[in-house]
């Protein structure tokens, strides 16, 4: 059976390139000025199909620069870690990762801070800073601040600057890190927390005053590891205790406050807040993932809203919308905050499955409005840029690709945030293989 990661919007691209004097429809908004980057796995060389996994894919960043109502260039560039740089046959670079994991170039999401812009992955493997035109640095540890790699989805709280994540590696056994970076680019708080095993945490939450983190039942599994078997070493643990843990920010590990809740998994949540003695968690829930031989398509995930009483010291979850998503991306400005809107990406099961349904979730209404970008296409996640730094929340872009599978050819989408109509496109006679996380990197 083909691997259906290898083939369709999924299959890789084999060369690096750079484009200039891109085509425009519509008018770009003269706001955007920066670039809008998105990562994801891309194998270097020839691969075998019975062993290849999405997720352990060579990162391949692609990118878009826009300035002043034009598209300037479009660069793709692979994120050289040491075994990257190695398949494409140049000189050794080093690497900084925990007992070997730092061989792959990262390939998960990538994102600007303290005026380095970094490709970051998770697991123990080095996060790598890049360039402006994308080509890779080396490993990045925060001015030797942060050892023991990082994690993919890091968050920025928009009231101090600060970037804060959780990371986890199975080289740290049953701990995770909480780390805050200041905006000068260097670490300036680590928390080692206790959790029941060495879990995969892919994702967490940040409000004002909290931390919280998800103890779920996917965990490093050694066996899997020694055999050899493709896709990475983590798997679903029956019997698992699943709880999420609330740390004040200031706080200590013996400060988590943790609570049971039923067997799930979380990739991505959308967003956190605080109402009164409350916290409110809005993310998207798989029932179960690392269970079956498709890593991904195992199950269905839908948008909830898990809500933490601190007082009654309970948590009630309710569903917002259970139509099967992922990627869920807010405002940024409302990082933390009391949050409206959210965007979505509607998924079909199936790796060969095309997307082509946005969603944009008014989580006040409950009214969901959808733009299926039609047949023969293929869409990721989309990120919001609002019009100016003081626009109310939801008013602004979402950016995105959008694969023409036809002719092989993508465009990076405009819209309007509100109404989902297109605003402009930029299109790239070139085809963008399915990825993972990017974002709008304005130039400061």
């Amino acid at each position: 059976m083909p691997n259906p990661y290898l083939a369709g919007a999924h299959a890789p691209v084999s060369r690096e390139i750079t484009l200039t004097d891109l085509t425009i429809t519509g008018a770009l908004p003269e706001s955007l000025t920066g670039r809008y980057l998105r990562n994801g796995p891309n194998p270097i060389g020839e691969i075998d199909p019975e062993t290849y996994s999405w997720f352990t894919g060579d990162g391949m960043v692609h990118g878009v620069r826009l300035r002043a109502g034009r598209a300037e260039w479009y660069r793709n560039r692979w994120v050289r870690g040491p075994l990257a740089a190695s398949k494409l046959g140049e000189a050794e670079r080093p690497g900084s990762g925990e007992a070997g994991m730092d061989l792959a170039g990262a390939n998960t999401n990538v994102l600007a801070y303290a005026g380095r812009t970094l490709a970051l992955t998770e697991g123990g493997i080095t996060n790598l800073e890049l360039d402006y035109d994308l080509d890779t640095v080396g490993p990045c540890d925060f001015d030797g601040t942060l050892t023991g790699g990082y994690t993919a989805h890091p968050k920025r709280d928009p009231a101090t600057g600060e970037l804060h994540a959780v990371s986890y590696s199975f080289a740290r056994g049953d701990q995770v890190q909480y780390s805050v970076i200041g905006v000068d680019g260097r670490a300036r708080r680590t928390v080692d927390v206790t959790v029941g095993g060495p879990v995969m945490m892919h994702d967490f939450s940040l409000t004002e005053n909290y931390v919280v983190l998800y103890d779920l039942p996917v965990t490093f599994d050694l066996d899997r590891a020694m055999s050899g078997e493709p896709g990475i070493p983590y798997s679903w643990k029956p019997g698992y205790r699943t709880r999420i843990g609330v740390l004040p920010r200031e706080g200590g590990d013996a400060d988590v406050r943790w609570f049971d809740i039923e067997a799930c998994f979380v990739f991505h949540t959308l967003n956190a807040y605080e109402s009164g003695d409350r916290l409110v968690i809005d993310l998207a829930r798989h029932p179960k993932q690392f269970d079956a031989d498709d890593e991904v398509d195992g199950t269905i995930s839908t948008l909830e809203r898990w809500t933490v009483d601190l007082r009654a010291g309970t948590v009630t979850c309710t569903a917002l919308d259970d139509r099967h998503q992922e990627f869920p991306r807010i405002d940024e400005r409302f990082a933390g905050r009391r949050h409206r809107y959210g965007y979505t990406m509607a998924l079909t099961p199936g790796a060969s499955t095309l997307n082509t349904t946005l969603l944009r979730q008014d989580l006040v209404s409950g009214a969901t409005r959808s733009r299926d970008f039609g047949p023969g296409t293929a869409i990721g996640e989309f990120v919001f840029e609002p019009a100016s730094p003081d626009a109310p929340e939801g008013h602004g872009y979402l950016l995105g690709f959008v694969s023409r599978l036809a002719d092989d050819t993508t465009e990076l989408a405009v819209l309007d945030a509100e109404t989902l109509d297109p605003v402009a496109a930029v299109h790239l006679p070139v085809r963008i293989p399915t990825g993972f996380h990017g974002n709008w990197l304005p130039d400061l």
